[in-house]
């Protein structure tokens, strides 16, 4: 029983980990893209990107730890840790390993980024765009119902949000590329303040 509970707790850990990491990806795009409405604020952007991300690091947490528990899939902490010495489906295990490396370098790298040279901090960024695809991958050849269609579905969503995203993205490119650093580098609450006393 135990042993069956570790395995749904590491599939649905990973599932809404990679839920949480499109939803960053997508939220960091939508940052740069300076996407709003009357509705919508652009701040919200860039604060649902900073609290997603750190809420994915604890499901990416809680997936590792319960694979390594798992007695199916008996990975072990150096099969987690170090990529391709894995037993259990090397090449997808790795593109998850490396994954979890890069996020945690993006998270790491933005918590301080306030040390960090501006370049450096969007050369590390950019990371992002390796991160995503390669924990896509580890999802759909990783996982054991990877061909279910629930599975398909949480793909295609996570697929499609990223590609809008990349979208609109590209779309604002040169409008919005030398006012970079200043809708990345303000806090939310610091704009919407500002705001307020405009008003």
């Amino acid at each position: 029983m135990f042993d069956q509970m570790l395995w749904f707790v590491a599939r649905g850990s990973g599932v809404v980990a990679l839920l949480m990491a499109t939803a960053a990806v997508s939220f960091g795009m939508l940052t740069v893209a300076r996407f709003s409405s009357d509705t919508w604020p652009r701040f919200f952007n860039l604060e649902l990107h900073r609290r997603i991300s750190l809420l994915a690091v604890v499901f990416i947490g809680v997936h590792i730890v319960a694979a390594v528990l798992d007695p199916w899939a008996k990975l072990g902490w150096s099969a987690a840790l170090v990529p391709l010495i894995s037993s259990y489906r090397p090449l997808p295990v790795a593109m998850g390993v490396v994954a979890m490396y890069l996020f945690v370098a993006l998270i790491l790298t933005s918590l301080l980024r306030s040390r960090m040279p501006e370049p450096l901090w969007r050369a590390i960024h950019w990371a992002a765009y390796a991160m995503w695809p390669l924990a896509l991958g580890h999802g759909f050849f990783a996982g054991s119902d990877a061909g279910s269609l629930w599975m398909m579905a949480v793909d295609a969503v996570a697929i499609g949000a990223v590609a809008a995203s990349l979208l609109l993205r590209l779309s604002f490119w040169d409008e919005n590329r030398s006012r970079l650093e200043d809708t990345v580098g303000v806090s939310s609450w610091d704009e919407a303040t500002r705001r307020g006393r405009g008003r």
